[in-house]
């Protein structure tokens, strides 16, 4: 708590200062990770509830406890992990070569002038396009296997790590970089002593987003044409009005996302480790 001083009539009259709550802590809203538990178990318990008492169709709405029931027997059956081993590699595979094209092809833009003027003119242009729009003609391209779909997830993890890059580099203070040349450091260390660090944050937080892309693209691509995976067991599951299985498909979907972001935020934790 701030103390106000005393003033001069306050003084006279015998007045007490009335102490003044401090407000400089600036808007930095907690985690509240307690109160986000607690409303997903509240909301699934009314939700079982509702399944239960019968108030909703179990055909268009299964209760919690069928979906963990369907997701326990792909699991007893070895059919789950067929399908999450094949959507990770395809995942995987994607999101690193989208992200080392999209990393060189960022710091290039951020960092060249030729490299800006011509990079950010065809990022322009070619980034609003769909990426599950070019699965046919890269399935003409590359034939019908992997390579189209990891081809396809790596086109929309480029875009958006390259903005995220470029974006960054822009975004680390200028004077830092002019402080670095007057001590005449050389390019490559005020590289990867300035610019790196500055523009990291932008860059683990283009991450987050590269991932939430893959996802996407890998279940519109294995709906489309793939045996294996858990777009096509979703595709599959909802054709034969499994609701069940096609809701365990979404809980998998959701559990690998909050697994990917655990894992970016161990990832801050250790390199923005200033912060």
């Amino acid at each position: 708590m701030l103390e106000r001083a005393p003033s001069q009539d306050a003084q006279q009259d015998g007045s007490v200062a009335r102490p003044v709550a401090f407000r400089g802590a600036g808007f930095m809203p907690g985690g509240g990770r307690a109160s986000g538990w607690i409303a997903l178990a509240l909301a699934i318990a009314l939700w079982q509830l509702a399944g239960s008492a019968g108030w909703v169709n179990p055909l268009f709405l299964p209760a919690p406890s069928a979906i963990a029931v369907a997701i326990y027997k792909l699991a007893v059956s070895g059919a789950l992990w067929q399908h999450v081993s094949a959507s990770v590699v395809r995942i995987g595979s994607g999101w690193l070569i989208g992200t080392m094209a999209g990393v060189i092809v960022g710091f290039a833009i951020g960092l060249s002038t030729l490299a800006r003027g011509v990079g950010i003119t065809f990022i322009s242009a070619l980034f609003p396009i769909p990426k599950i729009a070019l699965l046919p003609l890269l399935i003409l391209w590359l034939g019908i296997g992997e390579e189209p779909k990891i081809a396809t997830i790596a086109l929309g993890v480029f875009f958006s790590t390259a903005i995220s890059v470029y974006s960054g580099v822009d975004a680390v203070p200028r004077n830092l970089i002019r402080m670095a040349q007057s001590f005449n450091v050389p390019f490559h260390a005020i590289v990867i002593r300035v610019i790196w660090p500055g523009a990291l944050p932008s860059i683990l937080a283009g991450f987050r987003i590269t991932a939430s892309v893959a996802l996407l693209l890998v279940v519109s691509a294995e709906m489309i044409g793939a045996q294996f995976g858990i777009g096509a067991f979703v595709l599959q599951a909802g054709n034969l009005m499994q609701t069940d299985q096609l809701l365990a498909g979404v809980v998998i979907l959701s559990l690998f996302g909050l697994a990917v972001g655990k894992a970016i935020n161990v990832l801050e934790a250790r390199l923005l480790h200033w912060r």
